[in-house]
């Protein structure tokens, strides 16, 4: 048996693996014992059918597996005794290894191998890298407050639709009939919203619920069929309006406030605007926040200049996938794939020189407050403990929501170290132009 090594450049090589007929054959036998005694042939007894029969039936497939075995547990040999920091995992070479398997004597086996550049970054003064503090004008803070109060609102009676608002409507056509249906005035189109804006309880018009209605989807829902059954309804249908619904801003009462920001919080309107003032400036520290991360992941990432074998990555991306992307869309996405990787090996050198390491309760903490968030997106601000607790444990179980939380962790970490020892120059910015900025 021999392994060698090719060098190709500072980050490929090829190992070829070449072996012979007594290097492989032990095994061989082995395997094919191992088919002989769970064979269950006709005419024979279980596990008692010559071997001359078993060679034929499954020597193919026992050189196979006992080869294969061989030449991987010496690919790992070598990758270990040479101490070789393997980016993905080994490939076989582009260039076919020309061996008969219907003559089996000798084997030689090719594999590419991608070696990871060296990390050569440090944090220290003489790096800077901006952060920029979004500065809170009246006219944002008063459209938070109104946004805060829109949010809470409910729908109410009304005396004439608006272009926002809701009718509730009996629709009639023949003996076809709908009762009672919500019919939002603001995902129509201008030229049919026309006609319903105005309308009040007691009116009637007659409606091409095509035109008015064009997302097939939304209308299927509305008559209650499935989409295939849509050419069953009538074209035209009679409405008569029931009711008008408008959305109204939440008052300004202590029910409000302890829906918004929990019970006993706020207390009059001077605690509103002081509360709604610390949000509004939390979302725009968060905001300063990632465009900080931004900065800092391009600027260390620039900084180590880490070259990659980009042909070798896409070749491994391509096998790793298992046929989910097609190379046309591997080199598409590579660039931002590239850029991820760099970092996340920036981020573990920093980790190790600094000694930074992730606990359990950072990682639950951080779960939690993702959790939060979830519940926030549907109007829910004040969770219970507990709740959050349980949401957080089930995201926590499932592997890839894990490793996502994990890796924002360290992204935590390392940019607070960041923060701590490069030089941070702190500018005040507009929302807007830090919208401009992050685009």
């Amino acid at each position: 048996m021999k392994v060698s090594q090719k060098k190709v450049d500072d980050l490929n090589l090829t190992v070829s693996i070449s072996i012979e007929k007594p290097d492989y054959e032990e095994a061989r036998k082995k395997k094919l014992n191992e088919f002989r005694r769970s064979a269950d042939i006709k005419g024979f007894r279980k596990g008692m059918a010559p071997m001359s029969l078993i060679e034929k039936l499954h020597g193919g497939q026992a050189l196979a597996e006992s080869i294969n075995a061989i030449v991987s547990d010496q690919l790992n040999k070598f990758i270990e005794s040479k101490k070789l920091k393997v980016l993905g995992e080994p490939l076989p070479s582009e260039k076919d290894d020309k061996n008969d398997w219907d003559n089996p004597d000798k084997f030689t086996f090719s594999f590419d191998i991608a070696l990871a550049p060296e990390v050569k970054v440090t944090v220290s003064a003489d790096d800077k890298i901006p952060y920029y503090t979004v500065t809170t004008s009246a006219k944002a803070l008063a459209d938070y407050k109104k946004g805060l109060l829109k949010q809470f609102g409910q729908l109410e009676s009304g005396k004439k639709a608006g272009a926002e608002d809701f009718i509730i409507a009996d629709l009639t056509a023949g003996d076809q009939k709908l009762e009672s249906s919500y019919i939002a005035l603001r995902t129509m189109e201008d030229d049919v919203k026309a006609k319903f804006v105005g309308l009040k309880k007691g009116d009637e018009l007659d409606v091409e619920i095509a035109k008015a209605f064009p997302n097939e989807a939304d209308r299927a829902a509305m008559f209650k069929v499935k989409k295939d059954e849509l050419p069953t309804l009538a074209p035209v249908w009679h409405l008569v309006v029931k009711d008008v619904k408008t959305f109204v801003d939440a008052p300004m009462t202590q029910a409000t406030f302890d829906q918004i920001f929990g019970e006993g919080v706020v207390k009059d309107e001077k605690d509103f605007n002081a509360k709604a003032k610390e949000r509004l400036q939390g979302e725009y520290a968060q905001e300063g926040d990632y465009r900080f991360m931004i900065d800092a992941k391009e600027y260390f990432i620039n900084k180590a200049a880490l070259n990659l074998p980009d042909a070798f990555m896409k070749r491994w991306l391509l096998t790793a996938n298992e046929g989910k992307f097609t190379m046309e869309q591997i080199e598409k996405e590579y660039d931002l794939f590239a850029k991820d990787f760099r970092w996340n090996m920036i981020r573990g050198k920093i980790m190790k020189d600094a000694k930074l390491k992730v606990t359990k309760e950072d990682v639950m903490k951080e779960a939690m407050k993702l959790a939060a968030y979830q519940f926030s997106m549907y109007g829910m601000q004040n969770v219970p403990q507990e709740h959050l607790t349980k949401f957080a444990e089930q995201m926590l179980s499932d592997s890839q929501q894990a490793e996502r939380i994990v890796e924002k962790v360290e992204d935590d970490l390392v940019l607070d170290y960041i923060k701590k020892n490069a030089t941070i120059e702190n500018k005040k910015i507009s929302l807007e132009k830090m919208r401009e900025l992050t685009k």
